[in-house]
């Protein structure tokens, strides 16, 4: 088959990255030499693609800061991050220079190593745990992929304001934006949101709240603060949807302790995860005596 067939189909890159390699010098080498899209391949040939990041791609409005962040996982790939709480992922009014896009433009400037960031999942500033960024192009892609289908499984430790009726169950509700608000969310009627669906599973209870394991199928915004207080169940601490300060919570009692996916080059699986922060931890210990 032809290098485009091979790219496209067997190693299931975009046609934009596709045509990134096409207008680099050294994008799409065969056996050591330089050649077209249309060149066809055959057994024992070597065929090198230039993914990486240069210097010129690196985004000059995401200011390398020193901030500590305990790193999960790293390969040439993906890097995983236990992101703190009060640490937005990425800069957005107000957060020009305190998020994590900051600290891992610092990392890989001390390594010299230029950095594109790239999340694979997102989280709320004030929600801790598990962050995937892809380190080049081509991982980006896959993986954005692996998360529309599914392949990427995130679970969090959630502290409701409340107690489950039952021990585990499912919470399908669509999630739409308030009509007088850029950042709430809401459920809604079917037809009128985005389709989502929240699994859990309980962990242990006191009579006045309770501590779940939460699944999110989908990936909405705000989806599994939502989906609790439309239950009646919101979040401990959750100043948009619950109660401001409860339990002497700063935040929201939410916390991604889990995230595994497939590894873009080789399909190998990989679990990881983070251990819960102190003050998660505190009121959990708290709730299951």
């Amino acid at each position: 088959m032809t290098v485009r067939e091979f790219v496209l189909s067997e190693l299931g890159l975009s046609r934009g990255l596709l045509t990134r390699l096409k207008s680099l010098e050294k994008g799409i080498l065969l056996n050591g030499e330089r050649v077209t899209v249309r060149a066809v391949l055959h057994e024992g040939d070597t065929l090198l693609l230039e993914t990486e990041d240069f210097d010129t791609d690196v985004n000059e409005h995401i200011e390398p800061v020193d901030i500590p962040i305990e790193i999960l996982y790293e390969d040439d790939e993906v890097v995983a991050v236990n992101k703190g709480a009060a640490m937005p992922t990425h800069p957005s009014h107000n957060h020009h220079n305190d998020t994590l896009a900051n600290a891992l433009a610092w990392r890989y400037k001390q390594m010299g190593i230029p950095f594109v960031f790239r999340a694979v999942n997102r989280l709320d500033a004030d929600t801790s745990g598990i962050v995937l960024v892809a380190r080049n192009r081509m991982a980006a892609f896959k993986m954005s992929n692996e998360l529309s289908s599914g392949n990427i499984s995130k679970r969090y430790i959630a502290v409701l304001d409340g107690v489950l009726e039952h021990r585990e169950g499912s919470i399908t509700a669509p999630i739409r934006r308030k009509s007088d608000s850029i950042i709430l969310r809401e459920c809604c009627r079917e037809g009128e949101g985005d389709y989502a669906r929240t699994d859990y599973t309980l962990l242990c209870e006191n009579g006045t709240f309770c501590a779940v394991e939460a699944r999110p199928i989908t990936g909405r915004t705000h989806q599994i603060r939502v989906h609790f207080a439309h239950i009646g169940l919101p979040l401990v601490g959750d100043y948009l949807y619950g109660k401001e300060g409860q339990c002497g919570m700063k935040r929201h009692a939410l916390h991604a302790y889990k995230l595994s996916f497939n590894r873009p080059s080789d399909g190998n699986r990989i679990e990881l995860t983070a251990d819960m922060p102190e003050d998660i931890k505190t009121l959990y210990s708290e709730i299951n005596g």
